[in-house]
């Protein structure tokens, strides 16, 4: 039987010790001298925080005593000089004193913090609710990027503990880890599936019972609503260990029903964060009713985790050395790190990100397209409307698109606002040398050409590449297609050909070369086009645009520039799913 740990004490009752305190000194000393004098507490908080980990939880004790460290060594500067800071440090701590080498500035993502090469351990951690969206490519590529930097593992982990309001889609494990694969140019070094370990999750919920951290507790709701506010205990909270131990058998067996019991982490009730007041980590669901999809799982667990408590001891059991997500799950961190205080474990270094918004999308989540979808609102998760990894990918949207795209937005806490087309400029370098070009009209007017003109002419099919060939259009005996509203710009100049001048349903050549400032237009001949259509996502709407297309005989799938119109992804000789301008 493993040996079960013994309570930590609460990080209320933490103190620094001698060394501790002298380092607190030390580092006041060296801001000091650095800044003549003028040390900020902030900057050594800073400074201390970034290297050594064990001291962040206990931040509220630590920053009174740095503000007293500043202020005495900002004090001896004034009265004694910095030469008084220098000979201490010299004797105590001459390390300091060392010169301190600037760092190159880094561009992309910023340095991961205390990561060792060939050490370092990451997690992209999705719901399998549905496949990824847009804002998914975020985790998997940033901590993709960074775990094949820092030459470390990435772990792509299903949190899948949730039957009943976000219930896992079978299909999406496979599509996720696809997704993944795809996004990231390699697979993930580890899967890893919550309700795979549920086992695992036992044994520590007991462990926390039996070490008297955690307890079992029969109040409502509401009822612990109203103690988490007056900060006072709930009446469960003495339990003993045994007693916590059978009402967890209750729970286990069935005695107990959904929403009679939940075990709690024990905290410190009085904690300024009402959200970290002994929270919950595990409740009974009612899997009879609302069965786990994936087989052999089902109805097999009365009691699941929550998701700070599953995830907390997930990262543990793999390794996890650095969390990288959004700053909306600071208070997940704060929980997390006063469980790993009672276990006895360190903390992964975090790092977080603040929202994105997209301006053309607004507010979409995984949920609501789930049930928009299965109301037919849309035509499934590849629909060009949805902001999901599929639709965009069906769109043409790269993978080193979507890449570049989060790595240049990088880690930040600041909340940002961008447009599509940050993306599209980032995937237009991906896929335009590699588009051949192709015409197509929209709202067509046939027009007959007349006067001096070539029979046929050739027209690169890509602008800087020759070695990509030609197109050959017909003009002899062929009347070309221009748009309705070009037409209204007068004289113009047919792209790759010549000067026309409109007149009636005739466009008489006045110039091969061109000889003025006339709008140059996209065209087409009868010959070479057939009715095609061109598929775009607008305002919430698929619009077909039905035009004459140039004829090609490009697979499904070609990314082809349609030229003056933008970015299209071939799907058959005739069909054009629009992708960006």
């Amino acid at each position: 039987m493993k040996e079960r740990p013994q309570a930590q004490p609460s990080p209320m009752t933490w103190s620094p010790d001698e060394a501790t305190l002298a380092a607190f000194r030390h580092l006041a000393l060296q801001n000091a001298i650095e800044y003549e004098g003028k040390a900020a507490p902030g900057s050594v908080i800073g400074r201390l925080m970034g290297s050594r980990a064990d001291l962040r939880p206990h931040g509220k004790v630590i920053s009174p005593l740095i503000a007293k460290a500043v202020a005495d060594a900002n004090a001896m500067a004034a009265s004694e000089g910095l030469d008084a800071l220098r000979a201490i440090l010299e004797t105590e701590a001459p390390h300091l004193l060392e010169k301190r080498e600037k760092k190159e500035r880094r561009t992309g993502l910023p340095e991961l913090p205390h990561a060792e090469k060939g050490k370092v351990v990451l997690r992209f951690a999705p719901n399998p609710n549905g496949p990824m969206s847009f804002g998914h490519a975020r985790g998997i590529v940033i901590n993709g990027e960074y775990a094949k930097e820092w030459d470390g593992e990435l772990i792509l982990r299903f949190d899948d503990t949730d039957t009943v309001v976000k219930p896992p889609l079978p299909s999406a494990y496979q599509d996720i880890q696809e997704e993944a694969e795809w996004l990231l140019g390699y697979a993930p070094h580890r899967v890893v599936i919550a309700s795979d370990q549920i086992p695992h999750y036992y044994e520590h919920a007991e462990t926390m019972l039996s070490s008297d951290f955690g307890y079992v507790c029969e109040c409502t709701g509401e009822e612990f609503k109203v103690f988490r506010v007056e900060k006072t205990e709930c009446p469960c909270r003495p339990n003993s260990p045994n007693q916590n131990m059978e009402l967890w058998r209750k729970m286990l067996d069935g005695t107990f029903k959904p929403g009679d019991a939940v075990v709690r982490v024990k905290t410190d009730m009085t904690l300024k964060n009402p959200a970290l007041r002994d929270w919950p980590a595990l409740r009974m669901q009612d899997t009879q009713s609302h069965p786990h999809p994936r087989k052999g799982v089902g109805s097999k667990y009365r009691v699941w985790p929550l998701l700070d408590f599953q995830s907390a001891v997930e990262d543990h059991l793999q390794g996890v050395t650095h969390i990288i997500r959004g700053k909306d799950l600071m208070d997940s961190t704060r929980k997390q790190t006063l469980l790993y205080q009672h276990f006895g474990w360190t903390y992964p270094e975090t790092m977080y990100w603040g929202r994105v918004k997209v301006h053309e999308w607004g507010g979409f989540s995984t949920s609501q397209m789930r049930r928009d979808i299965e109301a037919g609102l849309f035509t499934g998760w590849n629909d060009p409307r949805l902001p999901t990894l599929s639709a965009l990918k069906r769109r043409g949207i790269t993978a080193e698109a979507l890449r570049a795209f989060w790595i240049e937005l990088g880690v930040t806490q600041k909340d940002i606002s961008v447009p599509l087309s940050s993306l599209f400029s980032h995937n237009t370098k991906q896929i335009d040398d590699d588009a051949p070009r192709l015409s197509f009209v929209r709202t067509p007017q046939a027009f007959s050409l007349h006067g001096d003109h070539p029979d046929t002419i050739n027209v690169d099919v890509h602008p800087n590449h020759p070695k990509m060939g030609q197109r050959q259009f017909e003009l002899k005996q062929s009347e070309v297609w221009i748009e309705a509203e070009d037409i209204q710009k007068g004289d113009l100049r047919l792209k790759g050909f010549a000067d026309v001048a409109l007149e009636g349903r005739m466009a008489r050549v006045e110039s091969i070369t061109r000889q003025d400032t006339r709008p140059i237009v996209h065209w087409v001949t009868e010959a070479q086009s057939q009715q095609g259509t061109l598929i775009m996502a607008e305002d919430g709407e698929l619009v077909e645009l039905v035009g004459q297309m140039e004829r090609h005989n490009y697979p499904e799938g070609t990314m082809v520039q349609l030229e003056r119109i933008g970015y299209g992804r071939v799907l058959d000789a005739t069909t054009i799913l629009f992708s960006h301008a």
